[in-house]
């Protein structure tokens, strides 16, 4: 199943968002081409994507907008690419834990696992994931690549959760 649903006799997609978190990318002098890769594969997958940003590397501002999407946008998912790594200006784990209703480690999680078989290197990621209000928030690491990989790993289970977050369905079990 995709991130459509049925509700009642009509079909409800899942609303998400991107953001970039780079220093370089918001002031013009690389191109962000992690975004439209999320972007991109979630329209795949179903996701009416609603909003796409770019920020530098500011944790005030990512807050700023990770708040913004969850409580006033409604986004059903925001995932963001960049700033997971060991740099001082790295900081999305810790804007996105400050924002966190609960944590749902299990998605970052996942994404390490799988992703060390590409490369031990995914062991440095320290993305985060989180629930804030109904909204899922994932960290994604900066590169288009790895971007594509990580959401592949985790889209069809998301999917699942995001409908339970709504109360859409009712349990994990199978």
């Amino acid at each position: 199943m995709d991130a459509k649903e049925k509700n009642g006799s009509e079909e409800k997609s899942f609303k998400a968002a991107v953001i970039t978190v780079s220093d370089k990318g918001a002031r013009g002098e690389r191109v962000d081409e992690s975004g439209p890769a999320a972007k991109e594969m979630l329209e795949e997958a179903g996701y009416e994507v609603v909003e796409t940003l770019i920020i530098p590397d500011e944790p005030e501002e990512l807050k700023t907008e990770l708040i913004r999407l969850a409580d006033e946008v409604w986004a059903d998912l925001v995932v963001t690419s960049g700033g997971t790594g060991f740099s001082m200006r790295d900081q999305t784990p810790e804007a996105t834990l400050a924002v966190a209703d609960r944590l749902a480690p299990g998605i970052a999680e996942a994404i390490r696992y799988q992703s060390m078989a590409v490369t031990n290197r995914a062991m440095l990621s320290r993305g985060v994931s989180v629930i804030r209000r109904q909204t899922v928030i994932v960290n994604l690491p900066g590169s288009p690549k790895a971007v594509r990989e990580s959401l592949g790993y985790i889209l069809d289970s998301l999917d699942h959760g995001i409908r339970i977050l709504r109360g859409s369905a009712s349990e994990c079990a199978r």
